[in-house]
């Protein structure tokens, strides 16, 4: 499955500032886009799997695990 997300990417001075709606505190920066982009990624990949981690504690031993693919 390919995850994708909107990136919003602003100039301010020379470095390149962007974040992300869909994923509330994701942002990242950079010199060029592609660094930018990159960046951004990384903070999007680091949000989900934290709050995957934080959202799986805790659940009951009965309960039933399973995926679900959204495409």
């Amino acid at each position: 499955m390919r995850n994708e997300f909107t990136a919003v990417i602003e100039r301010d001075g020379d470095w390149f500032v962007a974040w992300s709606p869909e994923i509330p505190g994701a942002n990242g920066q950079g010199r060029t886009l592609e660094e930018c982009r990159e960046n951004l990624a990384s903070a999007i990949q680091l949000i989900l799997e934290d709050r995957r981690e934080d959202g799986l504690r805790g659940i009951p031993d009965s309960a039933v695990r399973d995926i679900v693919t959204v495409q």
